[in-house]
């Protein structure tokens, strides 16, 4: 059965759909089957691994729709174990529709049933606000993986989103667990970075990745030729944390568990779609 995993803070521009894409390739990378949803209304994640509108038939529009099951929605990609599920939305009126149909927050939950035991690993990619989609995302998940770039601003998401989960496991989720804390775009030598790192280490040492993702231009490089960077450069400093931290979760999940603080065509996993 799938371990699912959503990728997910309140705060923008701190490289969640980054994360999404390269850990999603990297796992795959390395033999563990892998779908990436895209649950963000900006359908970056879709397009980060080369899929437009021309060339996404269905999604988790559809999906939410009760249009297509979840198994009848996934794309391949050029990496053999890795799959994606596109957001297919490309309309303010199917945002707007997909974000009312959001407030059921079982719809996703209940859609996963169809492709639990077909992957290793299922990673959402969660839109930088609370409620509605993200809050799908955190029923339906087993644990959360929160990326953090260093800054004042960013540790104040990190301190809002914890008492999200709190809540959510009052309402909706008494199991869901924090995978963990992962600092992103990092810089040495810098006193944002070293502030950010001092307190998210007083505060939250035990839930901190040992793995932290550098600022690399191959990452963001990649992302306009709809690849993850590993494809692009395998020898990147960013796709190597990358492949780093898909070992660190796989080797965790085979040995201990997370904590909870106080392109190609459309295919359906049975057929051909």
């Amino acid at each position: 059965m799938a371990k699912v995993i959503a990728i997910a803070i309140p705060k923008g521009g701190v490289g969640k759909t980054t994360t999404a894409i390269n850990l999603a390739a990297s796992l795959a990378f390395c033999d563990q089957r892998t779908l990436l949803i895209d649950l963000d209304t900006s359908g970056a994640s879709g397009l980060g691994l080369g899929f437009t509108e021309a060339n996404t038939k269905s999604g988790m529009f559809e999906v939410f729709n009760f249009i297509s099951g979840l198994n009848h929605t996934v794309h391949k990609t050029e990496i053999p174990n890795l799959h994606v599920v596109p957001a297919n939305v490309h309309t303010l009126l199917r945002e707007e529709r997909l974000m009312k149909l959001a407030d059921n927050r079982l719809i996703l939950k209940n859609a996963l049933r169809s492709v639990e035991n077909d992957y290793d690993y299922v990673l959402i990619d969660c839109p930088p606000f609370l409620r509605g989609l993200t809050t799908n995302a955190l029923t339906a998940a087993d644990s959360v993986l929160v990326p953090v770039k260093s800054g004042h601003f960013a540790l104040d998401a990190v301190d809002k989103f914890f008492k999200y989960i709190d809540w959510i496991r009052e309402v909706a989720n008494k199991m869901i667990l924090i995978e963990g804390i992962l600092l992103t775009m990092y810089e040495q030598s810098t006193k944002v970075t070293e502030i950010t790192t001092r307190e998210l280490q007083a505060k939250y040492r035990k839930y901190v990745f040992e793995s932290i993702i550098p600022r690399n231009a191959p990452l963001s490089e990649a992302s306009f030729y709809g690849k993850p960077a590993l494809l692009y450069d395998i020898n990147s400093l960013g796709a190597q944390a990358y492949l780093d931290l898909a070992r660190e979760i796989s080797g965790r999940s085979s040995t201990t568990k997370p904590v909870m603080p106080k392109a190609a065509e459309p295919i359906a996993l049975s057929r051909q779609a």
